[in-house]
């Protein structure tokens, strides 16, 4: 076949002014490549996306997510990148895993005013949510260049935000992203450590397992985002990786990346309900958090707004304030109802999580025909720990609890299941 013609891409590296970075790289499949071998693929594509009005992109790999990111920018038109099977409607070309374009014939949709990114949200609760990100609030925090020298491990699904967020931090900033083929904790522990990789940023549930396997590789910054952080694992970061700069971010599809913490501490300052934060606004009303700041999605796929007339988006996290600090106690679509008795699962397990000797713990929730529903706990235990001895502490570190609250099982086990965004899995079985 004969190679399409080059198309000019703005996002070219070796011009003055270009978006890409000339000095990323991603590593990938054992393959390497570079920003001129991005731009050049980048280029291919835009020519066989030539007329398209709206573009959908399996999110397979980095490297696939980054060549439509930069083709579907050149071209100004809308990409939706797809985690799952189904395709939106309005879709005329589709980018496959393999990188091949097919294209749907019949009426032409709308054009999309401008380049935005169509983003799943993890739908670790429920129903995923397609969500239209405006590019340039997406990147407002990445700045060109400052990353050069930095090596990044790919943990999240390149496709969602978090996923995303890592791999344009990168391909602006000039860094190298090194990705496994699949993302199980102990093959991308080894891959941090071959590649000797500096930055991280991935689930509490992931740093969990990660600090199971021993390896420590010369980490400069590590992020935690997706879940909320408990005091107990900022702890061990801190002590397991003493020289690198620990961080905790609360980012979602729907809300964009809203702040950082860097204290060393759980939840954050209460002072921020009054001051906000990074052009944040928080507000907390009948004990769910609210936000209002830069960084929304702009709207919903469908064209539903996000947020009321105020600006203001609910985030379905529920919070409470204790002294100076405002804790997350878990979703409010995760509370459950235990025999009339309203539990979150989030603060049992918060609890269990808390007992020296626990490693991890994942707190879920079974159909019951006697009280309609009811909890379970899976435990790993942390290397050298007699499960017999462990098993009567985490029993009495429940005790307290009403009897609804309390799991009825609680079952050790080697390693959890995490979801493709790499976070416990909290759909009721």
């Amino acid at each position: 076949m004969t190679p399409p013609p080059a198309v000019p891409c703005r996002d070219d590296p070796v011009g003055d002014g270009g978006w890409l970075d000339a000095g990323c790289r991603l590593v990938q499949d054992g393959g390497v490549h570079d920003a001129a071998g991005l731009a050049t693929q980048a280029r291919d594509l835009v020519h066989h996306l030539a007329g398209a009005h709206r573009v959908a992109a399996v999110a397979a790999t980095p490297l696939r997510v980054a060549v439509a990111v930069l083709a579907a920018r050149t071209l100004g038109r809308e990409l939706s990148l797809l985690r799952g099977d189904s395709l939106p409607t309005g879709v005329d070309a589709l980018v496959g895993a393999d990188g091949m374009v097919t294209r749907f014939p019949g009426d032409r949709p709308p054009v999309a005013t401008g380049f935005s990114l169509v983003l799943e949200s993890s739908g670790t609760t429920g129903t995923p949510k397609r969500l239209r990100h405006d590019f340039d609030r997406l990147t407002a925090r990445v700045q060109a260049g400052r990353g050069r020298g930095s090596v990044w491990l790919a943990t999240f699904d390149p496709g969602g935000y978090a996923g995303l967020q890592v791999l344009l931090t990168v391909l602006r900033g000039g860094g190298t992203l090194v990705a496994g083929p699949v993302r199980d904790v102990p093959a991308l522990a080894d891959l941090a450590a071959r590649h000797a990789v500096t930055h991280i940023s991935a689930t509490p549930s992931f740093w969990r397992a990660f600090l199971m396997t021993g390896v420590q590789p010369p980490l400069k910054a590590l992020t935690l985002g997706g879940e909320a952080a408990d005091q107990a694992l900022l702890d061990r970061l801190a002590a397991a990786f003493p020289g690198a700069a620990v961080r905790h971010i609360y980012a979602s599809t729907e809300a964009g990346a809203l702040f950082a913490v860097a204290d060393g501490r759980a939840g954050f300052p209460a002072a921020w309900l009054e001051t906000g934060v990074e052009g944040t606004d928080l507000a907390v009303r009948d004990g769910v958090l609210w936000v209002r700041g830069p960084r929304l999605a702009t709207a919903l796929a469908d064209g539903r707004g996000v947020t009321d007339a105020s600006g203001w988006y609910v985030t379905g996290d529920r919070v409470a304030v204790a002294g100076d600090r405002v804790l997350f106690q878990g979703r409010e679509d995760g509370m459950v109802n235990v025999g009339g008795v309203k539990v979150m699962p989030d603060a049992v397990e918060a609890l269990i999580l808390a007992v020296p000797g626990v490693a991890d713990a994942a707190v879920r929730v079974r159909s019951s025909p006697i009280t309609g529903q009811l909890l379970t706990a899976q435990l790993v235990a942390a290397p050298g720990q007699d499960v017999d001895v462990l098993r009567p502490h985490v029993v009495a570190a429940l005790a307290g609890l009403p009897a609804a609250a309390r799991p009825r099982r609680l079952e050790f086990v080697s390693t959890l299941e995490l979801s493709p965004s790499g976070k416990k899995k909290r759909v009721q079985e």
